[in-house]
């Protein structure tokens, strides 16, 4: 599967819209904002308003998550597990020019889960010495 190319005058590496990613993906508004809670290394950015913008590697994600869900029949939680543990393909060789979300993602996620439970532990600390 090759990336999508968006037929919008701009340019390839452009931040797009949910809308403009919806349409392109034909994948409606809702579910790309469900998936978005579903898969933790899916993250566009937000602005002002929580208007979402959309890099090329968020849409090669959902290209990915889209395949896995709707044409291989992975479950949400069996695709996420996939996509972090790097079993999921890219949809084109090269992607990893664009951008390493594959396993850069599953990475930070892993941080993220290690580094939790000692944040808690700090917080836990800090609030027991304002106490005394």
């Amino acid at each position: 599967m090759t990336l999508r190319t968006f037929q919008d005058g701009k340019e390839e590496g452009a931040l797009r819209t949910i809308g403009e990613v919806s349409k392109a993906l034909g994948i409606k508004p809702h579910v790309l904002r469900y998936w978005e809670q579903h898969f933790p290394m899916l993250k566009p950015l937000k602005r002002s308003g929580g208007r979402r913008y959309y890099r090329t590697s968020d849409i090669a994600l959902l290209e990915t998550i889209d395949r896995l869900v709707n044409q291989e029949g992975y479950t949400l939680k069996g695709a996420k597990t996939a996509i972090r543990e790097g079993r999921a393909d890219p949809p084109e060789a090269g992607a990893e020019d664009r951008g390493v979300f594959f396993t850069e993602a599953a990475k930070s996620t892993d941080a993220e889960s290690d580094l939790l439970p000692k944040l808690k532990s700090i917080r836990d600390k800090l609030a027991k010495s304002l106490k005394d």
